[in-house]
C-alpha cells in the first residue's frame, strides 16, 4: 500500500516571504499549500533558493532579491508575486527565460504615494523635521524673526522627473498651490494629460536649472543609475530642494551629501536609499535632509490593497480562481501563454 497523501501535500506549494495581513494572505490556503515566514526576516540568497526549491509560486516583498541564482533549483516555480509597484529586486530577464511569471502591484498605491511625496516636499522646503529636532533639543529660548527660514511652495516652480501615475498625482496636487510645473519623462504626455496636470514638458537640464523644487518619481533601471549626480546637482539653484520617492540608486548620495553640506543645495527629502535599510552616515549627519524609511505607500488601506492585489496575481498566475491564467498586473506578460501550458500540464500530471 502507498502512504496516504494529505490535501496540502497534493496541492501546489507557495512561499510567503514576510508576515503580511493574515486575513488576506489566508485566501491562498483555499488553493495552495502555504508556507509562511512567521516573523520579519532578512533572507539570505541561499535561504531564498531553499524556500523556492519545492514551490510553484511565491509572494514576496521588495526585501527579497530574486534572480538566476535563487531560481536555479526551483524546477516547479511558475510565478512570483511582488508586493510593490517597483520590481528592481527581480531579475525579470532571468525569470522570463525560466518561464516564470512576475507580477507587481501598480495603481493601488498611486494616490497614497503622491500624498506622501507632497508631504515630504513640504517638510523639506519648510524645514519641518529640522525645526522639531531643534525644539526638542531645547534650543528654542527666544523667538527670532530669522529662525529656520524655509522656502515657499506656493507660486514656486516644481520639477517632476518621471511623469507616470504618481508623478501626475503630485502635479495635480501642485495646482492647488499655484505652482508652475515642469516635467521630464521618457516620452511626452498627451496634451489632454498635460492640461489636466497643469504641466509643461521640458528637458532634463531645464527642469534641474529652473525648478525651485525637484521630485524624483521615475522607475529604476541600470540606465538611470546615479542619474542625479554631481553634474546634475550643480545645475540646481542653491536655494532649491530635491525629493526622492523613486529608488535610491537614482541619486549619487555622496554627491548629494556634499552639495547639502557645502550650501550648493538648500535641502533634500529622501524616502529611498541606495543601500537601504542602511543609510549613509554622510546623510545622517546633516540637518538639512529629511529622512524617512521607505514609507511612501504606508497607509493601512493602501498596504492592504497591495497585498490583496499580489494575492490575486499569485492565485491567477498559478491557474486558480476566477482569473485563472490571467493575473491582473503581470510584469512579463509574454510568459503567460507558456506558463498557462505548464500549469495545465502540471495539473494533468497530478491528476
Amino acid at each position: 500500500m502507498f502512504p496516504a497523501v494529505s490535501m496540502a501535500e497534493s496541492r501546489p506549494r507557495v512561499w510567503v516571504s514576510q508576515p503580511l495581513f493574515d486575513d488576506i494572505v489566508g485566501r491562498l490556503a483555499a488553493h495552495f499549500d502555504v508556507r509562511s515566514t512567521g516573523e520579519v526576516t532578512e533572507h539570505s540568497p541561499q535561504a531564498i533558493a531553499d524556500a523556492l526549491r519545492e514551490c510553484a509560486g511565491a509572494l514576496i516583498t521588495l526585501n527579497e532579491r530574486i534572480g538566476a541564482r535563487e531560481i536555479a533549483a526551483a524546477a516547479s516555480l511558475r510565478a512570483i508575486a511582488n508586493v510593490g509597484v517597483g520590481y528592481n529586486n527581480l531579475d525579470v530577464a532571468a525569470l522570463t527565460q525560466a518561464g516564470i511569471v512576475a507580477t507587481n502591484t501598480p495603481d493601488v498605491l498611486t494616490e497614497t504615494t503622491a500624498d506622501f511625496g507632497f508631504a515630504l516636499l513640504m517638510a523639506t522646503a519648510r524645514r519641518v523635521t529640522e525645526a522639531e529636532r531643534w525644539l526638542r533639543e531645547g534650543q528654542w529660548q527666544q523667538w527670532s524673526f530669522s529662525t529656520l527660514l524655509g522656502a515657499d511652495l506656493h507660486g514656486s516652480t516644481l520639477g517632476i522627473v518621471g511623469m507616470g501615475r504618481i508623478g501626475q498625482g503630485i502635479a495635480r496636487r501642485a495646482r492647488g498651490f499655484d505652482m508652475r510645473v515642469l516635467y521630464h519623462n521618457r516620452s511626452r504626455l498627451p496634451d489632454a494629460v498635460e492640461q489636466e496636470c497643469g504641466a509643461r514638458y521640458a528637458g532634463f537640464d531645464e527642469v534641474f536649472a529652473q525648478a525651485d523644487h525637484v521630485v524624483l518619481v521615475l522607475p529604476y533601471s541600470p540606465q538611470v543609475h546615479h542619474l542625479v549626480d554631481a553634474a546634475a546637482l550643480a545645475k540646481m539653484k542653491p536655494t532649491a530642494t530635491l525629493v526622492n520617492i523613486a529608488r535610491g540608486g537614482i541619486v549619487d548620495e555622496i554627491a548629494l551629501a556634499d552639495a547639502l553640506a557645502n550650501g550648493r543645495l538648500a535641502a533634500a527629502g529622501l524616502d529611498v536609499y541606495e543601500g537601504e535599510p542602511a543609510v549613509r552616515p554622510e546623510l545622517l549627519a546633516l540637518r538639512n535632509v529629511v529622512l524617512t524609511p521607505h514609507i511612501a505607500s504606508a497607509s493601512l488601506a493602501t498596504r492592504r490593497a497591495m497585498v490583496s492585489l499580489a494575492v490575486d496575481n499569485l492565485i491567477a498566475a498559478l491557474g486558480e480562481g476566477p482569473d485563472a491564467g490571467n493575473p491582473p498586473t503581470p510584469v512579463n506578460p509574454d510568459v503567460l501563454a507558456a506558463a498557462t501550458i505548464k500549469t495545465i500540464t502540471a495539473k494533468r500530471q497530478g491528476a
